[in-house]
């Protein structure tokens, strides 16, 4: 059994993990695809940070830092010219990596390199993903089981929780909570694997035991241990695999701390590709399981103060979370970064 430290839980205070004021460097979903047309700009703030994000026409996603360098007016204010965008006040262009292009009111040219910061930017799942630092060190986030394949995605709800997202990835490893709150029939037990410093996962490990005719007929579809497993990067983003040995079902949860220590989640049903109306079908069925899964949990997400002050056995998965989250690198797109950005401005 696991020695776990009372008193160390009671007095820890965390640099990441739960702390709105920080966020561990990593992919973040910006906004659906279907958002940002081609040829518009928009506003975005995400991690406490203002951004002007843009859709080239060769259909390509930029994002630049919202304010314009040379007196700082807002580039979503301005218009899309081809890859480029120009500001609206004095006109300055700009393109795809921050590079101004054009100064009409000294000839055209630059005379001096001037630049506007650009931030890395893919689109998967019908999402707008953003890197918050430097150079993407990862893919976009991926279920395990499928790998960077090409699959069936389709969107299903957007939602807003009253906790950060590190609180709503912990409940998918709460083992007793599977049988307090959504009354699952099996005791689930999570074995820990740490990937890379950017990813973990999480997997049950115990088998359906026949105890009764219905725990006897879903022993049938499982030769092994009852399929249920999580994958989170960057404790930003989490995939859940579940479903019989014959058929598994995977969901994406992607996640993002809002303003107000909340988190603004957007839902992803992934599937393998297997025919148009086939992978309808599983995507429908994906939906279905996901639904009730969150219904139970959504009280709970309403009213959690999160603290883990009497640690058990049973929270030995959380706890390796908790540690995973803490020893990766902040962003330096973040709630703390931006305050002292902006306040130099």
């Amino acid at each position: 059994m696991r020695k776990l430290s009372l008193k160390f839980w009671r007095n820890a205070v965390h640099r990441l993990f739960n702390n709105p004021a920080a966020a561990p460097e990593g992919w973040y979903w910006l906004m659906r695809s279907s958002d940002i047309r081609r040829g518009r700009v928009r506003a975005a703030r995400i991690l406490g940070y203002d951004l002007a994000v843009f859709r080239g026409a060769s259909g390509r996603v930029t994002a630049l830092d919202a304010h314009c360098p040379h007196m700082g007016a807002h580039l979503a204010e301005g218009r899309v010219e081809g890859d480029e965008l120009r500001c609206l006040f004095h006109r300055w262009r700009f393109d795809a990596a921050g590079h101004c292009t054009d100064m009409p009111a000294l000839g055209g040219d630059p005379p001096i390199p001037v630049c506007t910061r650009s931030w890395p930017v893919e689109e998967k799942y019908g999402l707008v993903w953003i890197w918050n630092g430097d150079v993407p060190l990862t893919p976009v986030p991926f279920v395990p089981e499928l790998g960077t394949e090409e699959c069936a995605a389709m969107l299903a709800n957007r939602f807003r929780k009253n906790c950060h997202p590190h609180v709503v990835l912990i409940n998918a490893i709460d083992e007793h909570h599977f049988n307090s709150v959504h009354n699952l029939p099996v005791k689930l037990r999570m074995e820990t694997r740490e990937v890379s410093r950017h990813r973990i996962e999480f997997s049950n490990v115990t088998r359906v035991e026949p105890a009764s005719l219905f725990t006897s007929f879903v022993a049938r579809f499982y030769k092994r241990a009852l399929t249920y497993s999580m994958c989170y990067w960057n404790a930003a983003t989490g995939t859940v695999t579940l479903g019989p040995d014959f058929l598994h079902f995977y969901i994406m949860f992607a996640l993002r701390p809002d303003e107000n220590g909340g988190t603004e989640g957007q839902t992803v049903l992934i599937t393998r590709k297997r025919g148009a109306v086939l992978n309808a079908v599983l995507l429908l069925l994906t939906r279905i399981v996901g639904a009730y899964f969150a219904k139970g949990d959504t009280l709970i997400f309403r009213s959690i103060r999160f603290q883990l002050n009497t640690p058990t056995e049973a929270d030995h998965a959380i706890i390796d979370f908790i540690d995973h989250t803490e020893r990766q690198r902040e962003g330096t797109l973040s709630g703390r970064t931006a305050e002292l950005i902006g306040a130099r401005r």
